[in-house]
């Protein structure tokens, strides 16, 4: 097995050989933050199975146990780094994320309660959602591995849009 990820604005990319290990969601509030959203989604893989093709990640030294890696041009959460022999990856940073889903839940009793129910949630979707969505382009780097990124008529990595 090959997956392979990396952050939204394509400066960092990594490849994974091999099966990964467990997959799971975490609810304590340092995952909370450093995803700034009500989990976050980890694959653990062994060290030696995964390789940074692109960039560097920068890290953060979250408590005296974790280091957690990012995208230092875009933001984007990339590892939660605990151990010498492995290293856990943000699922949703893969190119496929539901190829990896999560097998068990952690910290469930710091859990934001309206995030334990989804399903409770109204759905919103139809012509206008479709037609705001037609709308967009999207300068994130696409789902595979590319010679180069950025694409010569991106806007330059980091630069807020301007107002008139």
């Amino acid at each position: 097995m090959s997956l392979a990820g990396g952050c939204q604005c394509g400066a960092v990319r990594f490849r994974v050989e091999g099966e990964p290990g467990r997959a799971s969601l975490c609810h304590c509030r340092m995952c909370q933050k450093a995803f700034a959203a009500p989990y976050g989604a980890l694959v653990s893989v062994r060290q030696d199975q995964l390789a940074w093709t692109r960039g560097r990640r920068a890290r953060f030294q979250s408590s005296n146990k974790v280091w957690r890696g990012f995208c230092s041009a875009c933001g984007t959460p990339l590892s939660f780094e605990w151990d010498a022999e492995k290293i856990d990856l943000a699922i949703c940073a893969f190119d496929d994320p539901a190829a990896v889903a999560p097998a068990v839940q952690l910290r469930v009793g710091q859990a934001l309660p309206w995030a334990l129910d989804l399903t409770a949630l109204e759905t919103v979707e139809g012509p206008a959602v479709a037609a705001h969505d037609a709308s967009i382009v999207s300068h994130q780097h696409p789902d595979h591995d590319t010679a180069e990124w950025p694409p010569r008529d991106a806007p330059p990595l980091g630069e807020l849009p301007r107002s008139g």
